[in-house]
Parts: C-alpha cells; sequence; structure tokens
C-alpha cells in the first residue's frame, strides 16, 4: 500500500505532512480522506516505516491491530528507536479498552483516539498535536495564546459567576477548554502565558490561571502522554472551585486568617466537590483532586488529614503548583516571594509535601 493522499492548498500556506502507517486496509482510506482536509498524507503499511522519519514531518498517525502481533512486534521496534522520539503519534484504536490503550503507550504512542470518532475530534486532536509551518510564526502563536487564556477564562466565568448562582458546570465545559490551554502554551511559553494572565483584574480569575500555567507547562516538561497533560489541565482549572462559595472578604486576607474566619475558608475543599460531584459527570480522579489538594503528606492537612500513599500523584502536584502559586502570585495582602524564594519556604516544608516532585517542577518557572 503505497498511495498519498493530497488536497491542494495555496503555495503560500505550507501544510502539515504527516505519514499514515496502516495495517487495517478496510477503515484506513477513510482515515486519509479526513486527515487530509488538514495535511498532506503519506499513506504506507507499518511494514514499511522506514528506520528513521523525514525530518519535515509534523507527526505520524499508526492505524494498527494491536491483535496482531507480527504489526505490534514492527511497530514497537520502529517508534521505539531515537529517530521517531521527537515526532508526535497519534494511534488510532480499535475500541476504548483500556489494555489497548495502555499497549499503545508502550509502542510509543504520545496520544490515542478510539473508533468510532468524531471526525471534527481527530481533527482537533491533529491540530493540537501536529503543529502546521504556518503555525510557528509570531502571529500564530499570539492567536493560540489568545484562545488558549479564553478558553480557560470561559470556564472560570462558570465556576465564579455562575456555578454560586445555580447553573451547573459541566464536564464537557472543561473538556472543551483542554485543547486551546495546552496549545498556547506549547506554541508559545509559560513566561508569555503568565504575562498574559497577570494582567487580569480578578485575584480569583488570576490565582487560578496562574496555576493553570503552572501545572501544564510541568506535565510538558516532563513529556507527559497527551491524555496525562489534559488530565493535569482539568486538575489545575477546577481544584480551587469551592472558593467560588467562600466570601471575597476571607479570600482577601489569606495569609492572615485566624478562628472562624479560617474555619470557613477550609470548607472550600467540600464545598466544591460537593457542587461537582452533585452535577454527576466529573470523574472521581478530578473530584479527589478538588476535595484533598490541601492533604499534606504528614497527615496535617485537610479536610480528611490523609497521609501518605493515600495522596494520589495527580493531588501531589496540584497542591506544589497551588502553594507555589500562592506564595509567587500578587495578591491582595500578600508579598510575593521571588522563585527561588519560594522554592526554599517549599523545600523546608520537608515531608509534608513530595520533595521529588518539587524538584522535577524547579526547572519549570525558573526557566531552565
Amino acid at each position: 500500500m503505497n498511495a498519498v493522499a493530497r488536497q491542494s492548498a495555496p503555495q503560500s500556506e505550507p501544510r502539515r505532512r504527516l505519514l499514515l502507517a496502516s495495517d487495517r486496509r478496510d477503515q484506513s482510506a477513510d482515515l486519509a480522506r479526513i486527515l487530509a482536509g488538514i495535511a498532506e498524507i503519506e499513506t504506507i503499511s507499518t511494514a514499511q516505516l522506514p528506520d528513521v522519519p523525514s525530518q519535515n514531518l509534523s507527526g505520524i498517525v499508526v492505524d494498527i491491530n494491536l491483535r496482531s502481533a507480527e504489526s505490534v512486534q514492527m511497530v514497537r521496534r520502529k517508534l521505539l528507536g531515537g529517530g521517531y522520539q521527537p515526532i508526535p503519534r497519534l494511534f488510532v484504536l480499535a475500541d476504548e479498552l483500556h489494555h489497548g490503550s495502555m499497549q499503545a503507550w508502550a509502542l510509543g504512542a504520545t496520544d490515542t483516539i478510539a473508533r468510532p470518532f468524531d471526525p471534527r475530534d481527530l481533527l482537533a486532536r491533529i491540530r493540537a498535536a501536529f503543529p502546521d509551518p504556518s503555525e510557528t510564526t509570531e502571529a500564530a502563536r499570539a492567536e493560540a495564546m489568545s484562545k488558549g487564556v479564553a478558553a480557560a477564562h470561559s470556564v472560570l466565568v462558570k465556576i465564579f459567576d455562575r456555578l454560586p448562582a445555580g447553573q451547573p458546570l459541566t464536564y464537557h465545559d472543561v473538556i472543551r477548554a483542554e485543547a486551546p490551554i495546552l496549545k498556547a502554551i506549547k506554541r508559545s511559553s509559560l513566561r508569555e502565558w503568565l504575562a498574559v494572565v497577570g494582567r487580569h483584574h480578578n485575584e480569583s480569575y488570576r490565582l487560578a490561571l496562574f496555576a493553570t500555567g503552572y501545572a501544564v507547562a510541568f506535565a510538558q516538561h516532563l513529556g507527559m502522554r497527551e491524555e496525562d497533560q489534559r488530565r493535569l489541565t482539568r486538575a489545575a482549572l477546577l481544584y480551587d472551585v469551592g472558593k467560588a462559595f467562600v466570601d471575597v472578604g476571607v479570600l482577601d486576607d489569606l495569609d492572615g486568617l485566624q478562628g472562624e474566619r479560617l474555619h470557613k475558608f477550609r470548607e472550600h475543599p467540600r464545598r466544591g466537590y460537593e457542587a461537582l460531584a452533585a452535577e454527576g459527570s466529573f470523574p472521581r480522579e478530578t473530584l479527589d483532586v478538588i476535595l484533598h489538594h490541601h492533604e499534606l503528606l504528614d497527615g496535617s492537612g485537610y479536610p480528611d488529614a490523609l497521609h501518605g500513599d493515600q495522596i494520589s500523584d495527580i493531588v501531589r502536584i496540584t497542591t506544589i503548583v497551588d502553594i507555589f502559586t500562592s506564595l509567587v502570585a500578587p495578591r491582595k495582602n500578600h508579598v510575593p516571594l521571588m522563585p527561588l524564594h519560594a522554592f526554599s519556604r517549599m523545600e523546608s516544608m520537608g515531608d509534608k509535601i513530595d520533595q521529588r516532585l518539587l524538584q522535577a517542577f524547579r526547572p519549570v518557572p525558573l526557566g531552565g
């Protein structure tokens, strides 16, 4: 199989070049036609995957039958070689079964999508993961940043303005914001994200936008697979949803809270958890982050005094992002710390937080 699917485009507008490697002749023709709308597609069999990909590829789409041991071994040998590591690799799976997704990651996938899929969803994934040459211009980066900040802002409007008024926030509202946010920071930088969102007039929005930027940049710095980046983006957008139910006067004096005011503030994880749990569409992991992002490894956190292995990795990451943001972001009645001083403060917390993850996070805001 050596077909090339192409769609004409203006010569002044370079397009993505994608390699579609397939052992599913019965379905890949339709897949190629969908992809041809936004890219130049070369379709080959999995057996024809080159040992070293060409340098001008934007990405590789692998349409593979995971039940074929021969195809699996062939793809594993090729994609796990060093030449393919810098190139995004989207696997198209026959279904959404967990073991198929796990096998795809083991074969070198950076993202997966399962049949049956909506063509619009597939193209959105491609656009987010596989940039075309025109997206590397300064204007394109600025546009991506604008769309990413707008997507995050739309979620925060629903959280802080509409949720307390009884208008529900849905999981779909958050899912729609993921790709533009990830694309904004990937195409531009954390520094630019912080500069843009730091000008927001609303403090609660500003802190949430800061935390989202740090979390996404951390995920990308660690080289997390696409789905894990999306999971962390959701967590960062939503973990402080309970603040929507806290009096503004309390939020304005977080560093000086005592007595009943401190007690009221410490109700926000459970109030946020209860609001989204009642909506019914949010996954357990997301609700866990909302409820437990103030838990500490030594058991001294709240609301449930969890400790050690009772606290998941995504909660630990979110806790680090939350503490760091609270230390460095400008807010009322608080003198922001420089990043190095904030890290020193967090290192002094010892076994209250995951120091291994803290050190992994350290290069993200320091830019190196």
